[in-house]
């Protein structure tokens, strides 16, 4: 499973086969199909794997984090890091092909994700770096919606801008469009602090 995760997070998961699986690994498809009956069933697991990791670092973030802005900025080093790595062409094979394992994506993204922007919207509010009078449920749906835009090549076509570059200029606006004066401080202070790490 973890050895399938890599090949099609790198390649795509329609160009990796299960003979090309087998092969990675020096063992036979045989002994494969011992384990998965066929590669829905594979893809179905590594999707999983994937979204229980996503879980555990949001949940990491949310406890480690000074305030509500401090974990967005955490939450998007985890997206960048984690996009790198990524064929852009995973989810539209996922989609087209393997309707169950993405039907496991869209629910992680429709429960769980929306759950911690909320939440996370609400604590902004409370801590008075977000303002007031946002309508958390609609900016939530936004939120998830805008950022699975920079799969969409038409969009954003492969080569143009970096996803790093993409995501820190959507995290922006984003930030800016619902943060208070001292949000904005806030925000500044860690792309600041951020500008620094980079430049070490």
């Amino acid at each position: 499973m973890t050895k399938a995760h890599e090949l099609f997070m790198r390649y795509g998961i329609r160009s990796v086969s299960m003979d090309e699986v087998a092969n990675h690994l020096g063992m036979s498809k045989k002994t494969i199909y011992q384990f998965y009956a066929d590669k829905d069933a594979l893809v179905e697991d590594v999707i999983e794997l994937q979204i229980n990791a996503n879980q555990g670092e949001c949940k990491t973030h949310k406890h480690r984090s000074e305030n509500a802005l401090h974990e967005v900025f955490m939450a998007v080093d985890m997206m960048i890091d984690l996009l790198t790595g990524i064929n852009p062409n995973v989810l539209f094979d996922l989609e087209k092909y393997h309707p169950k394992a993405y039907k496991k994506h869209v629910e992680f993204k429709n429960k769980f994700l929306y759950t911690i922007i909320k939440e996370n919207l609400e604590l902004g509010i409370q801590e008075g770096l977000y303002r007031e009078d946002i309508n958390t449920d609609i900016l939530a749906r936004f939120r998830i919606a805008s950022t699975f835009l920079i799969f969409n090549q038409d969009l954003f076509p492969l080569g143009k801008d970096s996803l790093a570059a993409v995501i820190a200029e959507m995290t922006d606006n984003f930030l800016h469009g619902l943060a208070t004066p001292k949000g904005i401080k806030l925000i500044q202070k860690y792309k600041q602090q951020r500008l620094k790490t980079i430049s070490l």
